[in-house]
């Protein structure tokens, strides 16, 4: 009986180590991407679009290794949690993947740069990602509910630099025609960096969820604030 604990506890071992690389890769492809695109370089953001598949595989491992554990065991309480919380943060890890495949696929599509001034927000807001998702992970492989719920606070500071890039950017397309295809394709990468941050707002949440039991929603706005209430040089 002991020894069928041993190995049943190194099975949810297993399963939180294939959930915490997963979720490493996914933090470097972002910054691989955002690396790719400050940098305009096409060659980089193909290898960020590559990596994509093997996060698809990645998450499908970790699927069939929740199932077949709860199928075999039929865990409970703080047991159960684990495998739930494993399983959910891996759907978020690969959503990650496929927003640093996004960013990846729109250096290669658009090579008309940008001044600083309005690529210092984009930049800001990648920073802010990959922050909240190594944080995230951290706190997943430590069990640590305090990192965890700074990144939650995190996401306020995402959300205020979004509304500042959004408000910069958008400002500018109606001034740069020439530029409006790059200026446009720059809003789609802060949003999926403003969502790269809300994965990462869940994947902590599940680690709260997976160490004491509580379940936390966190409402959002809608919709950036208006011109009126943020500006660039606020």
């Amino acid at each position: 009986m002991e020894q069928t604990r041993k190995e049943y506890i190194h099975e949810l071992d297993i399963i939180q180590e294939k959930v915490a690389v997963m979720g490493d890769k996914a933090c470097t492809e972002v910054q691989l991407a955002m690396e790719a695109l400050l940098a305009g370089d096409a060659e980089l953001a193909c290898e960020v679009m590559q990596a994509d598949d093997v996060l698809d595989d990645m998450i499908v491992d970790i699927e069939d290794s929740c199932i077949l554990l709860i199928a075999k065991q039929q865990p409970i309480a703080h047991d159960l949690r684990v495998i739930v919380a494993g399983f959910k943060i891996a759907t978020d890890i690969e959503r990650i993947g496929d927003h640093a495949y996004d960013i990846a696929k729109t250096v290669q599509n658009v090579t008309v740069p940008l001044d600083s001034e309005r690529m210092k927000w984009v930049q800001l807001l990648g920073a802010c990602a990959v922050e909240m998702v190594a944080k995230a992970m951290r706190a997943y492989r430590e069990h640590d509910v305090c990192l965890a719920d700074e990144v939650r606070r995190l996401d306020k500071k995402m959300d205020e630099v979004f509304a500042r890039a959004f408000y910069a950017l958008s400002e500018f397309v109606t001034t740069e025609a020439a530029r409006q295809k790059r200026i446009t394709q720059l809003l789609f990468i802060a949003r999926f960096l403003e969502r790269i941050g809300d994965h990462a707002v869940n994947i902590a949440e599940w680690v709260i969820y997976r160490e004491t039991a509580a379940r936390i929603q966190q409402k959002k706005p809608a919709c950036p604030a208006s011109r009126d209430q943020v500006k660039p040089g606020d």
